[in-house]
């Protein structure tokens, strides 16, 4: 068992087989959470595909029905055929999105730039026809270190335009709606009103998000059901009523004349048809917050059946309507007939303000990746379910996006421009997908390397052609993601140089078993009375703060322990399987190492707790012995450097001073069987180990143990680090600007560590450090 794994609980919730009436659950809110965005865009699409005003309507429809096919066959090759029949399949642990791509890709193959982080083994043999060309792929990505800084910008990229999607969707969907007004009031009035109802509305959704995604999609779900058959049925009678033969522009001949017809007009039409499957990639970064199959039943079931309806009854409609005096016109609510226009309307606004909750949850579930592949500043993560591992809430990352949302909604004021930005993200990100996945299908799914290219070529080529429709309206709000993606990668790109140049230091500094041995069991400096707990982040070696603090303060405590605090990816660690212990030289040093692990819903405990868990857990191993006792070796010369840890199962139990003490299954009451130590101070603590009932310990164990109880008597302390990055003198400029300004202005008001914050302590003491860079 690894201690840094989660033990025989490793496996995490969602690789859990699930019982259908589960997955069903699951389906139902993930229409409230993951589909609210691609269920609105009926709202939309039409309008924003028409909003050049280059094409002008004949009577034979060519138009109409090119615009329906387009949609059609985009909706049924990306978010269905793309994403829900392969995309989805490629999880990391559960996770989706971006990073969760590139995360699959590093570890198969060592082509992470983050030292330690290399990839791991190929879960199954390549076929031998495809072993020499996946080789050869492999080979390139691990020699070249250029392709490996592509890649992990590539992945950049892609979070940095779903995060930018996340500011600008909440925006355009409650915008929509609200626009929907415009039927029934007067211009002036609707100018008035628009505004403050938006950025309300807007304010009321950021502040539902810290219900989490279980709760949200409970409130969510109804609203989006309700849509989609109210659009659906919608669908059905705009086209029984006003053009039953719609169907047939369904065949993509239409789209070919389409093009063929208005050319440069249909072209930039694209940039519109592509916002009908705005959220599709949401579905991938939500998989975290549900699984595989409860978005696949969702999305076949329901969603893509009733958005096909919808679209066709409102192409049906505008085919028998053509004076469009006003773009108006041509949205969706004209297509709805009069008598059940107001109830729709109300609607309609409640599942486009729903709409945002898919981008808001998909770009908590991707900044999460980032802080664990260390490629963004820590922020607090709040897990909002104890069995869906993915179910998160970001507190910062929340509040962030609410200000950038506002700051756009007030900024435009109107659709037009922000479709025109919400669509370059969109593109952005899929064309990213399409590259990472398709290295997914050579070196993870050991596919040959055919069927890689064919799905970068064929998802490729209908991607760069929507990809240079949005460019082309750079002006026209299109800047928008892409100086919103320019400032979270130059934060993430600072943020993980410095993280490597940080690694590099403590491996550079970090001190030698052998110096540290030669120190002899004083270590060279003055043994006070104790317990010294040292923070540190690695799991082997001596980090670079217990020399630097002994450098300028030659004392130290009398029995120290290396303590390390590991987050798994499982929602609760067994006591018996929390603590690792393990001893750092000869028994005479004192000196311990433990490894306490964490689930991601484990509460740790107060101080007093933690405390009595830690000291009992070494004291239980120094009862037991080492399982390779190191001063047993029968040549006499155990080689202190290769340090093994043991998992306690429960820790030995202590007694202080006022607690009562449960005799049923221990032996205290005599010298032989209890290890009891005087107080020096007069109020000083107590402290007694309760044994077992029949427990015999030799007088070197009962030595060691009398030693450990003297040192809590005296107390404990916790010594943790904080380093403060600086660059060696004669670094460029950019070097200057990026680990002296960015990195330390971001370090300075990120979340500190997250197991240092999550540790109790009674006292503590901070060492700092300059790293020279």
């Amino acid at each position: 068992m690894d201690a840094e794994s989660g033990g025989s609980a490793a496996r995490t919730p969602a690789r859990r087989k699930r019982p259908w009436s589960a997955e069903l659950l699951l389906a139902y809110q993930s229409l409230g959470v993951v589909y609210g965005d691609v269920a609105t865009a009926p709202l939309y699409v039409f309008k924003s595909a028409f909003a050049g005003g280059d094409i002008e309507h004949s009577a034979g429809n060519e138009e109409i029905y090119g615009v329906l096919s387009l949609v059609f066959w985009t909706l049924t090759l990306i978010p269905l055929l793309k994403y829900v029949f392969l995309v989805l399949r490629a999880d990391d642990h559960g996770e989706g999105g971006t990073f969760a791509l590139y995360s699959l890709i590093c570890r198969r193959v060592r082509a992470g730039l983050l030292p330690g982080g290399g990839g791991g083994e190929l879960a199954v043999q390549p076929r031998e026809g495809s072993a020499l060309r996946l080789s050869s792929v492999r080979a390139a990505l691990e020699r070249h270190r250029v392709l490996q800084r592509l890649l992990l910008l590539l992945a950049l990229l892609g979070t940095c335009m779903v995060i930018g999607d996340g500011v600008l969707t909440p925006a355009v969907s409650v915008i929509s709606a609200v626009s929907g007004l415009e039927l029934s009031l007067e211009n002036k009035q609707h100018e008035y009103i628009l505004l403050p109802v938006t950025c309300a509305i807007l304010v009321g959704l950021f502040t539902l998000q810290h219900y989490g995604t279980h709760r949200v999609g409970f409130i969510f779900a109804p609203i989006v059901c309700l849509w989609l058959l109210c659009i659906s049925a919608i669908g059905v009678y705009n086209i029984i009523h006003w053009n039953p033969h719609v169907y047939r522009a369904l065949s993509p001949y239409y789209m070919y004349k389409f093009l063929q017809k208005t050319q440069t007009g249909g072209w930039m039409s694209l940039g519109g048809i592509l916002l009908c499957v705005t959220g599709s990639e949401a579905m991938y970064a939500d998989l975290g917050h549900f699984s595989q199959s409860s978005i696949k039943i969702a999305f076949t079931s329901l969603v893509y059946p009733a958005l096909i309806l919808a679209y066709m009854g409102q192409a049906a409609y505008i085919s028998r309507h053509h004076n469009f005096e006003n773009i108006n016109h041509i949205g969706f609510y004209v297509s709805v007939p009069e008598k059940i226009r107001w109830p729709v309307l109300v609607i309609a606004i409640l599942a486009a303000v729903v709409g945002s909750q898919a981008v808001i949850t998909g770009t908590f579930s991707i900044i999460k990746q980032c802080c664990s592949l260390n490629c963004f500043p820590r922020v607090k993560i709040v897990h909002t379910s104890s069995t869906v591992h993915g179910q998160i809430y970001i507190p910062e990352i929340n509040w962030i996006l609410m200000i950038l949302c506002l700051a756009v909604t007030i900024g435009f004021r109107d659709t037009k421009h922000l479709t025109n930005a919400q669509g370059l993200a969109i593109i952005t990100v899929m064309l990213v997908t399409t590259c990472l996945m398709s290295l997914v299908i050579v070196l993870c799914w050991n596919k040959n390397i055919v069927y890689s290219l064919g799905f970068l070529f064929f998802f490729g080529a209908i991607e760069v052609l929507y990809f240079s429709a949005s460019l082309v309206k750079f002006r026209e709000g299109a800047w928008v993601p892409i100086t919103l993606s320019f400032i979270f990668m130059m934060v993430m790109c600072v943020w993980h140089y410095g993280t490597i140049k940080k690694y590099d230091f403590d491996v550079q500094n970090k001190v030698s078993i052998s110096w540290f041995l030669n120190l002899g069991p004083s270590l060279g400096i003055v043994r006070v009375r104790g317990i010294g707990l040292i923070h540190t982040d690695i799991m082997s070696g001596i980090p670079a703060i217990f020399s630097h603090f002994v450098t300028n303060l030659p004392a130290f405590h009398q029995v120290l322990v290396f303590l390390c605090i590991k987050s798994v990816h499982v929602p609760h660690i067994r006591p018996e399987e929390r603590f690792w212990v393990g001893r750092i030289g000869p028994k005479q040093y004192r000196i311990y190492r433990v490894v306490v692990r964490y689930g991601y819903r484990d509460v740790p405990k107060d101080d007093i707790e933690f405390e009595k868990d830690l000291v009992g857990s070494i004291a239980e191993f120094i009862r037991c012995g080492d399982s390779d006792d190191q001063n047993g070796s029968l040549d006499g010369a155990a080689d202190y450097s290769l340090e093994r840890l043991s998992s306690i199962s429960k820790g030995l139990t202590f007694q202080e001073e006022g607690s009562e003490i449960n005799g049923s299954d221990s032996s205290i009451l005599s010298p032989d069987n209890e290890i009891y130590q005087n107080a020096i101070a007069p109020k000083a603590k107590r402290v007694r180990f309760v044994l077992p009932k029949g427990a015999q310990i030799d007088t070197e164990v009962r030595s060691e143990l009398q030693e450990l109880s003297d040192a809590r008597e005296a107390g404990m302390s916790f010594i943790m680090g904080r380093a403060h990055m600086k660059a060696k003198s004669g670094s460029g400029l950019v070097k200057r600007i990026a680990i002296n300004f960015i990195y330390e202005f971001l370090r300075r008001n990120s979340r500190g560590s997250v197991t240092a914050a999550n540790i109790p302590h009674a006292s503590s003491l901070e060492v700092g450090m300059v790293c020279q860079v």
